[in-house]
């Protein structure tokens, strides 16, 4: 068996038994969504924990940020200040459909998948990036709010709360041997 199908096997094994310890159980009403009492994950079952939804709303910011840019640049190769039109109607697209994909992460995050972790994360990092590019330029307008996101996006990432809702197969208490 290769290494692709035992991942597979254990994401499988893991969507199983997430399904099947999310399913109502007696008494489960009174225990917050996001595990044990006192974690304060969450408020109600069924509820993501509020650093989830902060980390969606800073995604979808992020996107709307590169949407803004990409029709900036559109318009820029429109009004001839391109230096080859081609290269600009091809940063255009690329930008709409980054901040598409983008949309689709912010998507999946509010929706709790835990696909979205590594994505988020990537994106916090190259925002991060660009905001030191941005503030050595100096363009402090894009350069502080994009190193403000990029930080805040981090936090709420890295959050034991939002760790426990996106991070796939984790064991919240190691076993005591």
């Amino acid at each position: 068996m290769g290494s692709r199908s035992k991942a597979r096997a254990r994401a499988q094994a893991s969507q199983n038994a997430s399904q099947r310890s999310s399913a109502p159980q007696p008494g489960a009403a009174s225990r917050p969504a996001g595990g044990p009492e006192g974690r304060g994950a969450a408020s109600q079952p069924g509820q993501l924990p509020r650093t989830v939804l902060v980390l969606a709303v800073i995604q979808a910011i992020e996107a709307a940020g590169i949407l803004v840019a990409a029709i900036l640049a559109g318009l820029d190769t429109g009004a001839g200040k391109s230096y080859e039109l081609a290269s600009g109607i091809a940063i255009t697209a690329i930008g709409v459909g980054t901040a598409l994909a983008l949309g689709l992460v912010a998507r999946g995050i509010r929706a709790g998948r835990r696909w979205t972790r590594t994505p988020a994360l990537l994106t916090q990092l190259f925002t991060g990036i660009i905001a030191i590019y941005l503030l050595q330029a100096p363009r402090y307008d894009w350069g502080v709010p994009a190193a403000a996101l990029a930080i805040a996006g981090l936090a709420m990432l890295f959050a034991p709360a939002s760790m426990h809702v996106l991070t796939p197969g984790r064991v919240d208490e190691p076993d005591a041997r």
